[in-house]
């Protein structure tokens, strides 16, 4: 499945009196991650949404291994697990600089359709950029 890797500076505001990030920013560097990924594939969040689809995360899940803290530079490994239908499931590994693995995550989150708020398909145009892409590769 598609994977796409995106590099995120840990501010000092994100930290705690020790410098050890936050866990609840994590939240936000995968948010980033998967902005980015969906980008990469060629889908705008933005214009997603102005389509009258959203994508509410329903369940977020971490492990973490290392602490990450100010000034790392983290490379958040973003991987689809499977096409998606009526919901979309990611995988994360966040990794700092010196390439060591810090977090495993997943996300769940569900296409809503923004006129009626209930859970629609994936759109068209998204699995047809996912099927074009497992082409190419």
């Amino acid at each position: 499945m598609k994977t796409h890797n995106s590099s995120v500076k840990v501010r000092y505001g994100e930290t705690d009196q020790m410098g050890v990030v936050y866990h609840g920013n994590y939240a936000k560097y995968l948010e980033v991650a998967r902005i980015e990924w969906l980008s990469d594939l060629g889908v705008s969040y933005k214009k997603m949404e102005e389509n009258g689809v959203m994508l509410p995360v329903y369940d977020m899940r971490y492990s973490f291994l290392k602490p990450a803290f100010f000034d790392d530079l983290l490379t958040v490994k973003t991987t689809l697990r499977k096409i998606p239908r009526a919901s979309i499931v990611f995988d994360y590994e966040i990794y700092n600089q010196n390439q060591e693995l810090l977090t495993r995550a997943e996300t769940t989150l569900v296409f809503v359709d923004m006129k009626t708020n209930r859970p629609t398909r994936c759109p068209q145009y998204i699995l047809d950029l996912l099927l074009n892409q497992d082409a190419k590769e």
